[in-house]
């Protein structure tokens, strides 16, 4: 039968084994830069400029971006199916170029006779949109039959796109009916129009200029 080695034993011969290693690796590193010192030199001083070379460019103060602000945005005139543009910041329904709302373009729950002039989201998926290149992805208007959300919930079953939907009744064009905009339909509609194309390009709101 074969003497047992005890554990002890084994753990202090690979860690032997290991500093020997080790100690093999500097010496052989030793005797290259020994060997090379103008290559050393070298490195170093590649090293040096390349490290300038970075706290340079993060400490360079980048140039100031222009801000561009828009005052106007896109609203659709329900009676002609045309855009036209009007102050940032109205609450639709507001007049529109043709006049009050026809009967005939009247969709539950907007009724014919008042403003008929909603807000449209004209996305595109470029940076600078001809006209073809743009398109009208939902149209929005003020729920009035909305009770108003006394509770402000912020949890966990309101998502800020809930939230953004409250008291607004959200339609595409081809839709026959307009849904409240924190419902399953509303959010669908939001959802959609801000999915990414085939080409994984994620549509944006094209502000008009």
């Amino acid at each position: 039968m074969s003497p047992m080695i005890p554990d002890w034993f084994k753990y202090d011969m690979r860690r032997k084994a290991e500093r020997l290693g080790q100690w093999w690796e500097d010496l052989a590193l030793r005797k290259w830069a020994n060997d090379n010192p103008t290559l050393i030199v070298l490195i170093a001083a590649v090293s040096t400029v390349i490290l300038l070379a970075v706290i340079i460019w993060v400490s360079w103060p980048e140039p100031d971006v222009p801000e561009v602000t828009y005052d106007k945005e896109w609203f659709y005139d329900l009676n002609t199916g045309e855009l036209f543009t009007a102050r940032k910041g109205l609450k639709p329904p507001i007049e529109a170029p043709s006049g009050p709302l026809q009967p005939e373009f009247a969709s539950p729950p907007v009724r014919s006779g008042g403003p008929a002039g909603v807000r449209a989201y004209v996305l595109t998926n470029v940076d600078e949109p001809n006209e073809a290149e743009r398109y009208i992805a939902f149209l929005e208007t003020s729920d009035l039959d909305a009770i108003p959300d006394s509770s402000k919930k912020t949890g966990p079953g309101r998502s800020g796109v809930m939230r953004w939907g409250r008291g607004k009744l959200l339609r595409r064009l081809k839709d026959a009916k307009w849904v409240p905009g924190d419902s399953l339909e509303g959010q669908e509609i939001f959802k959609e129009a801000f999915s990414p194309n085939e080409n994984n390009d994620r549509p944006r709101y094209f502000r008009p200029k």
